[in-house]
């Protein structure tokens, strides 16, 4: 049996990333006792660095120049292609009813509610909104039950005219309506939802909402109508600028800044911005913070509180970095007027950095092999030393390297506990013993070692999938799925199904599966890159169609509006058709994963120029002797272990990597699996593969025994973690459906688990319900946990409450400068 992708919602519903990394990827949890000693309060500390600010002490005025990646795929953040300038720009705009705390817990925001509350249980589920009566569209209209009816109408799925994304949670609901007065609105469900603070949010006039036209079409370059602390002044997509400008009409407390303005800026220019002082914040890499953290630097004082919030600690790894530092400061003297010019820019500015809200794992495929046999999945975790791959990517940076003990809450989110004890710590006797049960018990000898073989050398089955040579791709950290479109849809233009299939026999035996489809979303990195081209095309085909219903409705006539729209929406379809291809190609230089990101070649770059990726590696290389000393320590331990075998065949396992340039660390973490792998006696087979079919060619088709690949977290984890750990289910075509379950290991105790938590409305109660599905997914051993990944944002250290954000939603009528 193949199996096939659906569509099936992942988007963070909040933060997250810049970049086209999702346009968005929400329960309140409470304080578990007992978590004191797993490390939460040193996540904490690390999950916001954004150098806060009482409003009192921020200046009235000025602009902020913010990077981002690209210009908004459309203003709608409900459309597949919209992306993270998009959640930017309508987080400032646009009503936010529940805002996202740095502890991953929604708060209700005052600005736009009064009060929220589940005011019936029985017989049905009602929630009850008391709207701020100030509260009011930028055209003088209240914000009332009319824009909540016409958001909820567009995003049940019900009407296949409006090109939705997802659907999830306005499925559930029966019926919207006005309450006691104007400013009061109930919401009844037909189902329970746990997760209610999750919708309207944003919520779009109903301008928008209530007219399919205006959804799909009318709201991408434009928003005639916001009620936010900031407007759209003026969007040039020529100059890759858009101007957010105070607004006037804004009742709650006014907007610190004048402008911001939302700059495009390729990551690998970002430096080089940084160094001649032309943007005033942006996302950076390992490369550039090193810039800014050594021109910072100075000889015999420690850094200052604007160094960030986890710069390098007395007795920490990073420290003696920092002091090489201090010696590159000491040659300030010797520089030239220009050197000393740029380093007294880079003085100006401060890194800070957080943990971001997501996750880097190993998947392990349990669909067919060896893997297919839970205690041999169970014996590979148990030999994977989570705290040493931990300590690798961010023990460098200063921040808390602790792995993550939980798939559905990230260290420092509030009910955040560690749940890995249903699998169990490294121990590599148990692994052994898992690993004999099941029958693979060592050789007689040890001339067969158990080393990883090198990536030039494959297996057959490998050679056959391998992508030649190699393309620009995302930072190794990147590797991002997460999907905005939760298939619920399906009939929507250009849908077909919830997802590709791929029939069952449509490939010969022992030859790699058919690559399934790209789940769509809009997502971020190697993987994601293949979701947002699979975005685009289906928006193309959308648009293909709509052209072709308005060619025939002008019938010859060119000067008609028909034919007018049929010119734009033919022009519109060309341009995401060739987005598209130009990410499967890896020439998006824009979009994450590609050119514009970290590690990647500009287009402007000339021959032989050094990416920062390129310098990146070099320098993380140089600055990782300890670690490399432990991945030499485990292959020459691994070289002396007989190879596990059962009926005379070896236990080799596929490992698939990206094989971009900036793809380094990624690697470099999948060296040292490999070599703790070896240490017991099963090889690894590592193949390289090219970062633009990483995804769709190996992850999402199932090609692969071992991979590297990251998630979101979320606040909402009953909601949106479900379709990633759901159980695979046959079709009536004899296909898989798999959702975004990619490992394809799953039970029915665990759909069970998310759909109680999904459908509890007593908070403790759904939080002991996600705990419980967090843990049978741990025993499962088809996803592990392996770290969180960094967050490193280059901001002006006179700039107040914007930086590195983790979950929280920024609060952008508070950012400005300092007095």
């Amino acid at each position: 049996m193949t199996d096939h992708v659906s569509s099936a919602r992942a988007a963070s519903r909040r933060r997250r990333y810049a970049a086209l990394i999702a346009a968005g990827v929400l329960l309140p949890l409470p304080v578990l006792a007992g978590c004191s000693d797993d490390g939460s309060a040193e996540a904490i500390a690390a999950s916001q660095d954004i150098a806060p600010a009482s409003r009192p002490n921020v200046k009235d005025g000025g602009t902020v120049r913010w990077a981002v990646d690209g210009m908004p795929g459309t203003l709608n953040a409900f459309q597949t292609d919209a992306d993270a300038t998009t959640t930017r720009i309508t987080g400032a705009v646009l009503p936010a009813l529940f805002t996202i705390d740095d502890r991953g817990t929604p708060q209700r925001n005052a600005d736009y509610l009064d009060a929220a509350d589940v005011s019936a249980r029985e017989p049905k589920q009602v929630v009850t909104y008391e709207l701020n009566a100030k509260a009011r569209w930028s055209d003088g209209r209240a914000i009332g039950a009319a824009d909540f009816i016409a958001q909820w109408q567009a995003l049940r799925g019900k009407d296949n005219a409006f090109w939705t994304a997802r659907n999830a949670g306005y499925d559930r609901i029966d019926k919207v309506q006005q309450g006691a007065n104007a400013h009061e609105v109930k919401v009844t469900f037909g189902k329970p939802y746990a997760d209610w603070q999750s919708l309207f949010t944003p919520l779009y006039p109903k301008s928008v909402m209530s007219d399919a036209n205006a959804f799909n079409d009318g709201a991408r370059e434009q928003l005639k109508v916001g009620a936010g602390p900031f407007t759209i002044q003026k969007r040039d997509a020529d100059s890759g600028r858009i101007v957010l400008a105070r607004n006037t009409k804004w009742w709650g407390a006014p907007a610190k800044l004048d402008r911001i303005v939302l700059e495009v800026l390729p990551r690998d220019k970002r430096a080089a911005a940084l160094t001649s002082g032309t943007i005033d914040v942006a996302e950076v890499d390992q490369v550039a913070a090193k810039k800014v953290s050594s021109a910072r630097a100075k000889p015999g004082k420690s850094k200052g509180k604007d160094s960030g919030n986890a710069g390098p600690q007395a007795g920490s790894p990073a420290a003696g970095a920092q002091a090489a530092d201090g010696a590159e400061a000491r040659k300030a003297e010797k520089m030239s007027p220009r050197k000393a010019a740029e380093v007294a820019s880079l003085r100006g500015y401060a890194v800070r950095k957080a943990l971001e809200p997501a996750y880097t794992q190993l998947a392990l495929n349990g669909s067919s092999g060896p893997l297919a046999d839970e205690r041999v999945r169970r014996g590979v975790a148990r030999a994977i030393d989570r705290q040493a791959l931990a300590d690798t990517v961010l023990k460098p940076l200063g921040l808390p390297s602790r792995p993550l003990g939980s798939h559905l809450v990230m260290a420092g989110q509030k009910g955040y506990a560690d749940q890995s004890d249903a699998l169990g710590d490294q121990d590599t006797g148990a692994a052994k013993s898992l690993l004999a049960d099941a029958g693979w018990k060592a050789g007689d000898g040890v001339e067969e070692a158990a080393t990883p073989r090198p990536a030039g050398k494959k297996s057959a089955a490998a050679s056959k999938s391998a992508a030649p040579g190699k393309s620009p791709s995302a930072d190794a950290s990147d590797n991002r799925l997460v999907d905005g479109s939760d298939g619920r849809n399906p009939q929507r233009p250009g849908a077909e199904g919830h997802g590709s299939r791929v029939k069952a026999n449509s490939h010969e035996a022992g030859a790699r599966p058919a690559a399934a489809e790209a789940p769509l979303s809009f997502a971020g990195a190697v993987g994601s890159e293949v979701q947002q081209a699979a975005l685009l095309r289906q928006s193309a085909s959308f648009y293909k169609a709509a052209a072709a219903d308005q060619k025939e409705t002008a019938d010859g006539d060119t000067d008609s509006a028909a034919y007018d729209k049929f010119r734009r929406y033919k022009k519109r379809a060309a341009r995401a058709l060739g987005a598209a291809e130009a990410i499967e190609t890896g020439q998006a230089h824009h979009l994450p994963g590609s050119g514009g990101r970290a590690g990647a070649p500009h287009p402007d770059a000339k021959p032989g120029d050094a990416s920062d990726g390129d310098k990146a590696a070099g320098e993380a290389k140089a600055g990782k002797p300890e670690a490399d000393k432990a991945d030499k320590a485990d292959k020459a331990a691994a070289a002396r272990v007989p190879m596990l075998k059962k009926d005379g065949k070896p236990l080799t396992l596929r490992f698939v990597l990206p094989d971009g340039a900036g793809s380094e660390q990624l690697r470099a973490v999948g060296d040292r699996i490999a070599a703790m792998l070896g240490k017991i006696g099963v090889q690894t087979s590592v193949q390289k593969v090219a970062d633009k079919s990483y995804f769709q060619d190996h992850i999402a088709s199932g090609d692969y025994d071992l991979a590297l690949y990251s998630w979101p977290g979320t606040a909402f984890p009953a909601t949106d973690a479900r379709p990633i750990y759901a159980k695979p289910q046959p079709a009536p075509d004899g296909s898989l459906t798999v959702e975004q379950n990619y490992t394809r290991v799953g039970t029915d105790h665990i759909d069970q688990l998310f759909e109680q938590a999904t459908s509890e409305l007593d908070g403790d109660a759904a939080h002991t319900l996600v705990e419980q599905a967090d843990a049978r997914i741990w025993a499962a051993a088809g996803s592990i946990p392996l770290y969180q990944r960094p967050e490193l944002v280059a901001a002006k250290k006179s700039l107040a409450n914007v930086g590195a954000f983790g979950f929280g939603s920024p609060r952008f009528q508070d950012i400005g400068y300092k007095k």
